[in-house]
């Protein structure tokens, strides 16, 4: 439990990160009877913290909530960005850490250990919520929005240079 809602648990996770932006991105939207919350941070580091929660359950194996996640993010870096190759999505989450939380009344998750979302439309929830919040986000912060395409830029060309010095 974090007074800060999910926005402070973003905090938490990062405590021992240096963050590249100083305040966490926060996200939210419903839709009929569904609602979610996103709160994203990035920092210097390689890795990707993606936690996500379904009716305040812990999914571990994401679902379709963080499959709409992570289209709405690469889709928005790269429609920030304009020109040049688009980036891989694995490129926009390198260094970030990212909380899923989002609220359904009749959640459908595959398995006995309530480990994966299954309701499609919470794909399309999230997704649309990202996409359209996280676009307005930066450009109305371009120096955030530029930090985060730079970080994603470097994943990229380090991912391109390994691939060459693999094929040679």
């Amino acid at each position: 439990c974090y007074e800060g809602g999910i926005r402070e648990f973003v905090g938490f996770i990062n405590r021992n990160k240096t963050p590249l932006h100083p305040d966490c991105i926060y996200m939210s939207g419903e839709r009929k009877d569904s609602m979610c919350e996103i709160a994203m941070q990035y920092h210097d580091g390689y890795n990707e913290i993606l936690v996500s929660f379904a009716n305040n359950i812990h999914t571990p194996e994401g679902g379709m909530h963080e499959t709409g996640f992570k289209a709405a993010l690469t889709r928005a870096l790269n429609g920030y960005r304009q020109e040049g190759d688009s980036i891989s999505g694995e490129d926009c989450r390198e260094g970030l850490t990212a909380i899923i939380s989002v609220k359904l009344t009749n959640p459908q998750f595959e398995g006995q250990t309530k480990a994966k979302l299954g309701n499609s439309e919470m794909r399309t929830l999230v997704d649309s919520v990202v996409f359209d919040k996280l676009s307005q986000f930066l450009e109305e912060n371009p120096a955030v929005g530029r930090v985060i395409l730079e970080k994603a830029l470097t994943a990229s060309r380090a991912r391109e240079a390994a691939r060459r010095a693999r094929e040679n």
